[in-house]
């Protein structure tokens, strides 16, 4: 018993948080950690681009070091970058954002997301998000204190979230809708009439939603549908994007949001107490991938895009169903016919044939029974990895 007569009974301290404690390590990981230390193996798990960051986009980053460009930035980001990404929000969508107001450069897109989730949720509040998806969106609700409520998609609904799904899911708690499409780990691409009912929701009943479109340059024969060129939905989205995916910038680690003025302003009060600013470098870097890289894009979607119609043929070919993704570098199919769970699959898989995929559960319960593999790698090492997991499947094959 305390001494102390502040404190009425002796606690039980934990050197952690309930936040930190409330939150799994990233199910990514685990299988990398073994990964790297096996001779001959193959991966089609990091969501990596295995494309180099085009030339002009080094050398512009080389060039601001030569110029002693190696200072802070402002918080909120350079402003040419602001205004370079307004004006691609402008010339893509259709979109009027203030680069001075309603822009803020990050440290990655996954520092917009944790910046999102921060200035906006309160202790109670809920999220409305699909599942499966991307690792971190659960978990940056969590740490803000608000609660994740999981919609489930199916490989029979292509994956999309519907409207009235979400809707049976509302309570008055619910604070936004957190959504990311093209969707990683599926490649799922939302309809744009789909995502106008979803808009129309959101509008009826005062939610924010967060956008998360790092692949939305990374489409196959569909066009990408910006959540905030919707009807009244400039207003109340938090739009996320970046220059990892499309730009093959993922080690640069720089993002954006765009979001109405009180929303970036919250946000950045955050940044400034954490990060201060993105590195100038990178900064520098994506100003020049905005100016001159669309021609990069081009060619290295139409190579994905090659890869892509060659995993999906290979999964299907050696037993594993899988739906045609639209978008992003990944392919998700089912592994139901081995009878195994999607950790057991990919652990054997990596143990006995050297192929390293991502269980699906790392991306939600719905993941269960698929596992995701990235395309973002030679085509020479997908056929080889198809082989590889084509006799791994016909030894395990149920039924």
């Amino acid at each position: 018993m305390s001494t102390n007569p502040r404190i009425k009974q002796a606690r039980d301290y934990s050197t952690t948080s309930q936040r930190a404690r409330q939150i799994s390590p990233s199910g990514i990981r685990k299988f990398f950690d073994l990964l790297a230390s096996m001779e001959g193996a193959i991966s089609l798990g990091v969501g990596e681009p295995d494309f180099a960051t085009p030339w002009h986009i080094r050398e512009a980053a080389i060039y601001s070091l030569e110029k002693g460009y190696t200072m802070y930035t402002s918080n909120a980001g350079m402003p040419e970058l602001r205004q370079e990404i307004s004006h691609y929000l402008k010339e893509n969508y259709n979109l009027d954002y203030d680069p001075d107001t309603e822009i803020l450069i990050t440290v990655g897109v996954s520092e917009a997301l944790d910046l999102a989730t921060r200035a906006t949720l309160d202790p109670g509040d809920e999220v409305i998000m699909p599942d499966p998806c991307y690792v971190s969106y659960s978990p940056c609700v969590t740490l803000a204190g608000a609660r994740p409520i999981m919609v489930p998609t199916n490989q029979k609904n292509n994956f999309e979230i519907g409207a009235a799904d979400i809707e049976a899911h509302l309570t008055d708690k619910t604070k936004a809708i957190l959504l990311g499409y093209p969707a990683n780990p599926t490649g799922a691409v939302m309809p744009r009439d789909k995502l106008k009912q979803i808009a129309e929701l959101a509008d009826r009943h005062h939610l924010l939603v967060i956008s998360d479109e790092i692949y939305a340059k990374l489409v196959y024969g569909v066009e990408h549908t910006c959540v905030a060129t919707l009807a009244e939905m400039q207003g109340r989205t938090i739009l996320l994007g970046g220059f990892s995916k499309a730009f093959a910038m993922t080690g640069w680690r720089i993002g954006y949001a765009a979001a109405p003025k009180e929303i970036t302003a919250a946000m950045a009060k955050i940044h400034q107490y954490t990060m201060l600013c993105a590195p100038i470098m990178g900064q520098m870097a994506a100003l020049e991938a905005l100016r001159s890289g669309e021609a990069d894009i081009t060619e290295m979607v139409a190579d994905y895009n090659r890869r892509r119609l060659v995993m999906v043929k290979g999964l299907n070919d050696i037993g594993l169903a899988c739906f045609e993704p639209k978008g992003a570098f990944y392919t998700f199919p089912s592994i139901k016919s081995t009878a195994m769970t999607s950790e057991e699959f990919a652990e054997r898989l990596l143990i006995e044939e050297k192929v390293a995929v991502v269980p699906g559960t790392a991306f939600g319960k719905c993941g269960e029974g698929y596992v995701r593999c990235c395309y973002a790698t030679s085509l020479a090492d997908i056929e080889e990895a198809l082989s590889r997991m084509g006799r791994f499947v016909k030894k395990h094959k149920k039924g």
